[in-house]
């Protein structure tokens, strides 16, 4: 995976439309999501950067610090697509199988991100939120990324988030385990509503499109739960190399996918029909 590093976003200061903080975002499995044009939610695995060096005879320090600019470019043309949250997975929990060095480099970004860039997500109307266990970075990071979260808190423009020391096992765990505490009295018969505001994604929409760069193909331990009805691409595009057309290239593969969510194709065709019918209905009475 590579780290994010920096992640500024040019541009003046836009504080989009208003939407209450804490809103709750139903599931698949219980309401089918409103189509739409864009993928509401994107998240990615920041896959190759180590590659994309070795291809150049650089150190593999070198593929995670462009990697970064990448970021920056990417968070830039999700807003530009009307994208309204974007989850990158920077740091795995078995990332710290990595060489002590590598660790050391990605954990050293991390650090000089909370540390510089938030004003800068901050006047550009970015929400940042970072999700997994960083109290395994230290003391420091864990702080940095608590005021980076409360200074952006109510923007919307983008919300932002940073997977850093996170698994989808952790979080299904985590999530339980809080879970339970909530409801001591119950045993059993737990329900999907119960336990979703305890998962460390329960402020955002289910990802519509992951994408995955560098030619693998596999989640690899990343929101697991959420994924449930997520459309999978896959790209050989090395992270570094990944810019604003390839982007576009995976949205429009996402929108030629039929999104069923159970049903049949028939359904999904007389539904879309009704929503014209609405549609035409309501132009009418406008004219």
């Amino acid at each position: 995976m590579a780290s994010h590093g920096s992640l500024p976003v040019s541009g003046h200061a836009v504080i989009a439309k208003s939407r209450p903080a804490n809103m709750a975002f139903t599931s698949s499995t219980v309401d089918i999501p409103e189509a739409r044009k864009c993928p509401r939610h994107i998240a990615m695995i920041m896959d190759g950067n180590g590659r994309w060096a070795k291809r150049r005879f650089l150190p593999r320090v070198a593929g995670h610090r462009r990697g970064v600019e990448t970021v920056r470019e990417i968070t830039r043309a999700c807003i530009d697509r009307g994208v309204e949250y974007l989850t990158l997975f920077a740091f795995s929990s078995e990332n710290w199988r990595r060489p002590a060095e590598e660790v050391s480099v990605l954990r050293q970004l991390f650090l000089a991100a909370l540390d510089q860039e938030v004003e800068k997500l901050h006047s550009n109307g970015i929400r940042l939120k970072v999700i997994g266990d960083v109290s395994a970075f230290g003391e420091h990071i864990v702080e940095l990324a608590a005021k980076g979260e409360a200074l952006t808190a109510e923007n919307r423009r983008l919300t932002l988030t940073i997977a850093a020391n996170y698994g989808g096992r952790w979080d299904l765990l985590q999530a339980v385990d809080k879970m339970v505490r909530r409801y001591p009295e119950q045993r059993g018969n737990f329900t999907e509503e119960q336990l979703a505001p305890f998962l460390a994604l329960s402020y955002a929409p289910e990802p519509d499109l992951f994408i995955r760069t560098g030619g693998e193909q596999r989640i690899s331990n990343f929101v697991l739960w959420q994924l449930a009805y997520t459309e999978l691409y896959f790209t050989p595009t090395l992270w570094p190399d990944f810019d604003a057309s390839t982007l576009d290239a995976a949205i429009e593969w996402y929108l030629e996918r039929e999104r069923r969510f159970g049903r049949t194709s028939e359904q999904l065709a007389d539904a879309e029909r009704d929503r014209s019918k609405k549609t035409d209905k309501g132009t009418r009475k406008v004219g």
